[in-house]
């Protein structure tokens, strides 16, 4: 398949031809010529006006439900949502039935994802059907394609565990993937602690619970020299402890989800089950410190937390609602309302997420593969759920303005373009 980009502004900082606006032709997958004014024939030509190209996005922490809650998503529908938002890379966590706990669960996602628009990379559980007993087997997962090991919303509470763990990947090289939550500590909680739980008269759970195993896994990685990666991160207290790690030389990167650079819990005085999320929505104080955090480098990588549910799920008193949202689409949007620029937008969803995790890296230059991403910054839209390609629709975002609008994606000889 022969595809031309028409004029597009090219954002890859290891590209020559960065910043310049130019045709990229793509024969079979492999980008063939970019130049000025290409002449050439195609079987696609995609242009629009102050249309942009970057690296492929990667989403390093996504839920698709499949196998066994294919209800709430399936492995085609999830990777539909992900190409309409931009990714061209997803990782998906385990918490399936059965999990993601050995080498053929790893094959199963990956075999089945094979004709899919975007590559789905399966996290590996670090235990036994993820309930944090036993270790799994989690060098054979990485043997078959696994990039990354985590119990997904199930993280690690024995020290003990993750010590193991720790260990253990470090052999190969392996990360692993904590949402930093002692379970033990406002256990019933349901938002965030503090004045406004108060008012509304809902159980809370501090942030202290995610700043003391924040604290927990940095020590543990310290004493193994091994790889661990924060995802959803919430707390200003948190971004204070993983900027020391990184300036002490540790390998700890972190991640942070759209809903969280964007809603604070003053936002749930509606009682919108679709702001139910985990972790609980912070102050605006916390939010202030991840927008300052992601502009100075201490937040590696955007995580959409894609969490899809039924209408059941969702649809029900706040206290029975299932906690999480949808975020592949929307997610671009919303980071860039948050005041995120391209260029910071690309290195969070491309440039650091490859690096962190070993996925293969692809520069917009000739002769290389194919694995790209077509947007327009700045450009407003109302996210619209009758467009939504996921199969559930929880987002608290629907109905909401958002600024800067993706094209689509070009995943090897892959063509996905949004309507």
């Amino acid at each position: 398949m022969k595809i031309l980009i028409r004029k597009a502004r090219i954002l890859d900082p290891s590209s020559p031809f960065h910043r310049s606006i130019k045709d990229i032709f793509l024969t079979n997958g492999k980008i063939n010529a970019i130049d000025e004014n290409l002449r050439l024939e195609a079987d696609a030509v995609v242009e629009a006006e102050n249309l942009h190209v970057s690296s492929g996005w990667v989403d390093v922490f996504a839920n698709f439900n499949d196998p066994g809650f294919e209800f709430k998503e399936t492995l085609e529908t999830g990777a539909n949502a992900a190409a309409a938002g931009g990714f061209t890379h997803v990782m998906v966590i385990p918490n399936t039935k059965p999990s993601i706990d050995n080498k053929s669960q790893v094959e199963y996602i990956k075999a089945k994802s094979n004709s899919s628009p975007v590559t789905i990379h399966p996290i590996g559980a670090v235990t036994r059907n993820a309930e944090g007993k036993e270790l799994a087997e989690m060098y054979d997962m990485y043997a078959s394609g696994a990039a990354a090991f985590s119990d997904g919303v199930l993280p690690l509470q024995s020290s003990g565990m993750v010590l193991k763990a720790l260990l253990y990947v470090k052999a190969f090289g392996g990360v692993l993937i904590q949402i930093p939550d002692d379970n033990t500590i406002g256990s019933y909680g349901l938002m965030n602690e503090g004045i406004v739980s108060t008012k509304l008269g809902l159980p809370g759970k501090p942030a202290m619970s995610e700043e003391l195993m924040v604290a927990r896994d940095i020590k543990l990685a310290r004493y193994t020299n091994s790889k661990i990666h924060f995802t959803g991160v919430s707390s200003a207290k948190s971004i204070e402890y993983i900027q020391r790690a990184k300036q002490g030389g540790l390998q700890v990167s972190c991640s942070v989800t759209p809903y969280h650079v964007s809603f604070v819990d003053e936002d749930l005085t509606q009682y919108d089950t679709n702001l139910k999320v985990f972790p609980p929505l912070r102050s605006n104080s916390d939010r202030q410190a991840l927008l300052k955090a992601i502009e100075d480098g201490t937040i590696d990588c955007v995580a959409t937390h894609h969490q899809p549910h039924e209408w059941d799920s969702k649809s029900c008193e706040f206290e029975y609602a299932k906690p999480g949202m949808i975020g592949l689409e929307s997610c671009y949007g919303v980071f860039s309302n948050a005041g995120v620029n391209a260029e910071k937008f690309i290195e969070l969803a491309s440039i650091n997420p490859r690096r962190i995790f070993g996925l293969p890296t692809h520069s917009v230059q000739k002769d290389q593969t194919a694995d790209l991403t077509l947007f327009v910054p700045g450009e407003r839209f109302v996210f619209d759920e009758l467009k939504i390609r996921s199969k559930s629709k929880n987002s608290a975002f629907i109905g909401k303005e958002l600024r800067g609008k993706v094209i689509g994606i070009i995943n090897g000889e892959k063509l996905f373009l949004n309507q």
